[in-house]
């Protein structure tokens, strides 16, 4: 059953876009009607077209200046590549600088950002078990008192954070799989994911435990608004075939030569195929978002794919957002 009221965010992609471009879509965003941001955390882009990558809590700093819009990482990986202590500050002086409309999205991560200092991936159960422990260390340390701890996978000696927002930061744990979805379900404030899953995020609100109520689900998707619908199908099949690659692919492969060598497998027609929006139709993308609503996701982030911002945005402002709310 969908929510009352399904909101509609953007979501800012750092793999496709450096981090001016990214500060400057989310004031277009604003401007034009949607109600939050997404953003990506990465290291390294999925291949050398989409060519960017920039730090991200550096544009979320940026982005606070410019927009009173709510931001939400989707997702950081605070396992790997960061410690979750500095993770906790970086979240905790983000809530400052937006005044507390910021929430901290977590998830296990890929091996294209987190291998970067040679540390071996692990396999996937033991990277739930170190999201777990980790959201454990965060939650502590974003409450402002000092905390030791020692566990399995992290240490933290006599940390405190000394800037912290006045309510605590929700932090949300993104889920495909059976078992992350369950993980989720018992250590989540709110629910992330990039399909309009019904039976996923019903299993993740089963599993609340001692958190109880109805919290949030979140979802982002994609889409590629130009006035040509072939168009729209070949800047998708150049920019983000990685989108198309089947199975764990997407969570071990190391670098973005790997994922242009696996992408050939990808061809314009399992694109055109995928379901995603494309073109200027706006009942194909209104068709698209409200499968998110229809499944019961409370906010649905979408991210233009292509050049044509400018275009998306007027377009989504004008056709889209309204038809949505109608």
């Amino acid at each position: 059953m969908a929510p009352e009221a399904t909101e509609y965010g953007y979501f800012l992609a750092c793999e496709d876009h450096g981090p001016e471009a990214l500060v400057e879509q989310a004031r277009m965003a604003e401007e034009a009607g949607f109600t939050s941001l997404w953003i990506s955390d990465h290291y390294h882009p999925w291949n050398d077209v989409q060519g960017h990558s920039p730090f991200v809590w550096s544009v979320i700093g940026a982005v606070s200046r410019v927009t009173s819009l709510p931001v939400q990482t989707a997702v950081t990986c605070p396992t790997v590549r960061v410690h979750p202590a500095v993770v906790a500050q970086a979240a905790a002086t983000s809530a400052v600088l937006l005044r507390g409309r910021f929430r901290l999205g977590v998830g296990t991560g890929e091996a294209l950002n987190e291998h970067i200092l040679g540390d071996p991936w692990p396999r996937a159960s033991v990277r739930m078990e170190m999201l777990e422990e980790a959201v454990e260390v965060i939650r502590r340390l974003l409450t402002g008192e000092e905390v030791s701890h020692r566990g399995r996978y992290y240490t933290v000696e006599n940390a405190r954070l000394y800037d912290v927002p006045d309510e605590p930061v929700p932090i949300d744990v993104s889920g495909f799989g059976p078992a992350a979805i369950e993980l989720a379900g018992r250590i989540a404030d709110g629910f992330v994911t990039t399909m309009p899953d019904a039976e996923g995020l019903e299993r993740f609100r089963r599993g609340g435990g001692e958190r109880g109520g109805r919290r949030p689900a979140f979802a982002g998707t994609k889409v590629c608004y130009t006035r040509d619908r072939d168009e729209a199908v070949r800047i998708v099949h150049r920019r983000w075939p990685n989108m198309f690659l089947p199975g764990e692919l997407g969570q071990i492969l190391p670098t973005p030569a790997h994922f242009e060598q696996a992408s050939r497998l990808v061809t314009e027609e399992t694109v055109a195929s995928s379901g995603l929006p494309f073109g200027d139709d706006p009942e194909e993308h209104v068709r698209a978002l409200r499968a998110f609503a229809d499944a019961g996701f409370d906010v649905v982030h979408v991210n233009q794919i292509g050049p044509d911002l400018e275009g998306f945005f007027a377009f989504y402002r004008d056709e889209v957002l309204p038809r949505l709310r109608g």
